[in-house]
């Protein structure tokens, strides 16, 4: 069997410009909407709270009417991984909510994915467990973004996520095989798909000008999952809690910058040893 080999876009530093735009548009109407989550909030009032913001900032969204998707953002609570349409559903104390979004400016996109606990282990309102799974997430996909501004290629992404996840101590976590990050530009989803786990391939050679969204999605039990009947909701099989992290991180000729954080990842990058570097001014 022939693997097709899809052409990887390449941005121009302006380009990238335009999608650091759209991602720090992006990060505030992310943070306003998991400011906003708290029980007896709806998964409806979430998606108006995101909606206003980046209205208010002159961005599109890229997410409303992506092959008929109806949210600005997708809503996924405890076992729903991921695509969990905004709606009437009312959260809980305790709840794992993964709020996912993105927007566009001047035709450049932006993606990004956040959990948030409503409650905590230390008050005894959440699951010390599911703080657990997030964190490992979020850790696991600082750990792909940290590979990605020395890998020779895409493969190396997802083999430092998983190697991150399997060496953690305590239950062992699952790593979703069916829904992986992405390459991302004029488009939201694009050429080169981005593995969460070792593939055994090399993946897509890395090149400056490459743009891509790591987004790792592990769960507390198994890596089955369900799509209901909304079309659109994905659910773990098992019925175990999941959660999911993404950034849209451009590669440039100088280093790398995560285009949905405030700094650039630095302040998480600079642990693991890595210091993005500003996208170029002109």
């Amino acid at each position: 069997m022939m693997f097709s080999r899809s052409r990887v876009e390449l941005k121009t530093p302006e380009q990238l410009r335009h999608m650091a735009a759209a991602g720090e548009i992006l990060n505030e109407a992310l943070q306003a909407t998991l400011a906003a989550a708290a029980p007896g909030v709806t998964t409806g009032e979430l998606n108006d709270v995101f909606a206003e913001v980046i209205t208010s900032r002159g961005a599109k969204p890229n997410f409303l009417n992506y092959h008929g998707f109806p949210g600005y953002i997708c809503a996924s609570v405890n076992e729903e991984v991921v695509h969990g349409i905004p709606g009437e559903r009312v959260l809980a104390q305790g709840d794992v909510l993964k709020i996912d979004g993105g927007c566009i400016i001047e035709g450049w996109h932006s993606d990004s994915a956040r959990t948030r606990i409503l409650g905590s282990s230390q008050e005894g309102t959440a699951d010390p467990e599911d703080e657990r799974l997030s964190a490992i997430t979020e850790a696991a996909m600082w750990r792909g973004i940290a590979a990605f501004a020395t890998a020779k290629s895409t493969g190396e992404i997802g083999e430092a996520i998983e190697d991150y996840v399997s060496s953690q101590p305590g239950k062992k976590l699952g790593i979703l095989e069916d829904y992986v990050g992405h390459g991302i530009g004029s488009q939201m989803h694009m050429p080169p798909d981005v593995f969460n786990y070792a593939t055994g391939f090399k993946g897509a050679k890395i090149r400056p000008g490459m743009a891509l969204a790591i987004e790792p999605m592990l769960t507390r039990g198994g890596i089955e999952t369900d799509v209901l009947e909304d079309d659109w909701t994905v659910v773990t099989s098992d019925g175990s809690r999941a959660s999911q992290w993404e950034h849209s991180v451009a590669r440039h000729a100088e280093g790398i910058w995560v285009l949905t954080a405030a700094d650039g990842g630095a302040a998480e990058l600079a642990p693991l040893g890595v210091t993005p570097v500003p996208l170029p001014a002109h």
